[in-house]
């Protein structure tokens, strides 16, 4: 049950607290802390699917855990960020109802008996969602690089795939449900 893959992807859940921490006393270096904390546990989403793929070692445990760790590092990262005032709270309301409101389809589509897999614009959301939050959490000017200002024009990209993809999703439940009666 608690192979590499599994591990992987508790570390990645034990990281949040961390990165909340580190962001609830912000300076250059905490937030230079909560970046590189936070890129490490972004990877490891990476890693942990590879590995249990690779390794045949695909659980039920890891299929649950996977997305609650995306969702919990995305979600606890930005809702500091917007108490720290970097990001506008409407950016992480409408990412956290996203969110929810999958999370909550999911459940009713696996007490029908429907499976519908995370699609290629959810993934994508999930990557380019990390690739903005790096910067954000930097926030910091960088070797000249407005980090903050970066990490914004990422994240509006990433709401935009967010609203997609989480229409997208419901579009595509309503398709196999359909098809299922």
């Amino acid at each position: 049950m608690f192979n590499l893959a599994n591990s992987l992807t508790l570390g990645r859940i034990l990281a949040v607290p961390l990165i909340v921490v580190l962001l609830y006393y912000p300076n250059k270096l905490t937030m230079f802390l909560a970046a590189f904390v936070f890129f490490l546990a972004s990877l490891t989403d990476f890693f942990d699917g590879y590995i249990a793929r690779r390794s045949n070692q695909v659980t039920n445990l890891g299929k649950f855990l996977d997305p609650l760790a995306d969702k919990l590092l995305i979600c606890s990262t930005l809702i500091m960020l917007s108490y720290m005032g970097h990001v506008s709270g409407w950016i992480t309301v409408v990412i956290i109802c996203r969110e929810l409101a999958v999370t909550g389809l999911r459940a009713i589509a696996v007490d029908m008996g429907l499976v519908l897999a995370a699609d290629k614009f959810g993934k994508l959301k999930t990557v380019v969602q990390s690739f903005a939050l790096g910067p954000l959490l930097l926030h910091y000017p960088y070797f000249g690089i407005d980090m903050h200002q970066l990490g914004m024009w990422i994240l509006y990209v990433a709401v935009f795939l967010t609203v997609f993809s989480g229409a997208n999703y419901m579009y595509n439940l309503h398709k196999v449900w359909l098809t299922s009666e």
